[in-house]
């Protein structure tokens, strides 16, 4: 339905103001024109309307309102004074009809909406907070509401309607390309960098094999989780069993861990601070392992305005944001 269909439906609309006062807004208009052409023939005139159909709608009208609306005055008819009360009312509901007729149609451009966006906490940093960035100053009247939700809950929130948009990362047991549930757009591919405590004698390195650390410990996230499962598959291709000492999902920790010199990590671009005076990141050889980041929406949705809004200002934000790059010593080197 386009932003004038339901302008239509709209004025066609009757407003219950209490049982038994029944408003029809084309009698309102009608008794509008009648005040300010004062004779039924000039309304008629201007509505495009005979005489006897302004004359039946004024009386439709009084009837449903209870009140005589109009009274003989010589050849002109006159207002009565409920009608006035009743004609300033009708200004009223003109000019929320013209603030409706507005937002139908910013709607139907994706300025106005309510967008539930749901997202791991390193892409509400790297994508999704610079995303509503672009928002507020393109679609300011657009609303949209972020929480905090990784993979699998982020679909149950998007399968049950509490969230409209998801960004999350490729999983082991999540939906695979061309679930017919969802519609995906891919968003970035973050590159997991060796984390080594800057003081490691490897850490002067320009880039790093795997296989430089296969004796080392490690730190990773709990079982299951998206980026232990790149870490493991990305050792098991080098042919190092790893042996981890610790288990932590926060990345913050993590760091603190490593910085600490008690183990290495694998850890995405996207969650790597600024500034690390602790510790080293560099790019692995000779296969970069990666996440791949992407948003994903009901089925059918990704059409509508305000969710295609969010959507397109995520994908501008991933296209245009800066290549991860090493960090060393507490610079970040191209």
């Amino acid at each position: 339905m386009t932003g004038d269909d339901r302008l239509v439906y709209l004025q066609y609309l009757v407003v219950f103001v209490k049982k038994d006062f029944i408003v029809d807004l084309g009698q309102l208009k009608t008794l509008r024109a009648l005040a300010d052409h004062e004779t039924v023939t000039a309304a008629a005139r201007v509505l495009h309307l005979s005489p006897s159909a302004v004359s039946q709608q004024i009386a439709a009208l009084a009837r449903s309102v209870g009140v005589p609306l109009v009274a003989r005055h010589g050849r002109r008819v006159r207002l009565t004074p409920q009608a006035v009360v009743l004609l300033d009312h009708a200004r009223v509901v003109d000019a929320q009809l013209e603030r409706a007729r507005t937002d139908l149609a910013a709607f139907d451009d994706g300025d106005v909406g309510n967008v539930t966006v749901g997202a791991f906490a390193t892409a509400i940093s790297g994508l999704v907070a610079p995303a509503l960035g672009l928002l507020s100053t393109d679609r300011p009247r657009l609303a949209v509401t972020v929480m905090e939700v990784e993979a699998p809950e982020c679909f149950q929130r998007l399968d049950a309607g509490s969230a409209d948009v998801v960004v999350t990362v490729d999983y082991q047991s999540g939906p695979r390309r061309g679930d017919p549930r969802y519609e995906r757009i891919d968003l970035a591919r973050d590159p997991l960098l060796a984390v080594l405590p800057s003081r490691h004698p490897l850490a002067g390195r320009r880039h790093l094999a795997l296989t430089a650390l296969a004796d080392e410990t490690w730190v990773m996230g709990t079982p299951g989780h998206p980026c232990v499962d790149i870490t493991v598959a990305a050792l098991t291709a080098a042919s190092i069993t790893a042996r981890t000492c610790h288990r932590v999902n926060d990345w913050n920790a993590l760091l603190a861990l490593v910085a600490e010199g008690s183990a290495v990590a694998l850890v995405p671009a996207l969650a790597l601070p600024s500034r690390c005076d602790q510790v080293v990141a560099l790019p692995v050889t000779p296969v970069q392992p990666a996440r791949s980041i992407y948003a994903a929406m009901r089925s059918g949705s990704a059409h509508a305005p305000h969710i295609a809004a969010v959507a397109e200002a995520l994908s501008l934000v991933a296209r245009t944001c800066p290549s991860p790059r090493d960090v060393r010593g507490g610079l970040i080197r191209a």
